[in-house]
């Protein structure tokens, strides 16, 4: 199993080991990353050598912890649509934020991040939440923030309830890890 990196930097977060990781809705960076399953799914992400960009997030708390990560951070892939509430797999972070070409405005940007693994089972937000070791996770808090952290103890205890991630072959894509813009 693979066990993130922590931010070095200045970090709306303690910096003490203990956190955070991001989870998004599509995906969590050490952090978690939201996707809904119709829209972006993990086969899509896995596709195209697993590179991706992940853009769209518009707000501003979700887009401040996007700008904190920094290349190699982990993040899981949760799907956040209504059928399927679940972190389904892991991504790494390949490029850090950036203004992408697509972006309407200069606060809009993107972070690009590369499939690392699926989960060996997806784990349910129900379960999650009938789990103590989930207690004070921001993704209860703010269910509908898109980029949210993931403390260390929490990440562990999702790697363990979903037996950890299958790591991807390493075919890199064409041109490196970052999206041409």
């Amino acid at each position: 199993m693979i066990k993130p990196r922590f931010n070095q930097g200045p970090a709306p977060w303690p910096q003490d080991g203990t956190g955070p990781r991001f989870c998004s809705s599509a995906m969590v960076a050490i952090g978690l990353d939201p996707t809904e399953a119709g829209e972006w799914s993990w086969e899509d992400q896995a596709a195209n050598g697993g590179l991706s960009c992940w853009d769209g997030v518009k707000n501003k708390q979700a887009q401040k912890y996007m700008k904190s990560m920094k290349l190699g951070d982990l993040c899981f892939f949760y799907h956040s649509g209504p059928k399927a509430r679940r972190v389904v797999g892991v991504v790494s972070v390949t490029r850090e934020w950036y203004t992408s070409s697509s972006a309407k405005d200069d606060n809009e940007g993107a972070v690009d991040v590369r499939a690392v693994g699926e989960m060996r089972r997806p784990v349910d937000l129900k379960e999650m939440k009938g789990d103590d070791g989930f207690k004070g996770f921001a993704l209860f808090k703010q269910p509908r923030l898109s980029v949210v952290p993931v403390p260390a103890n929490i990440w562990d205890r999702l790697c363990e309830i979903g037996g950890g991630f299958e790591e991807e072959p390493k075919e890199g894509a064409e041109g490196g890890d970052q999206l041409q813009d």
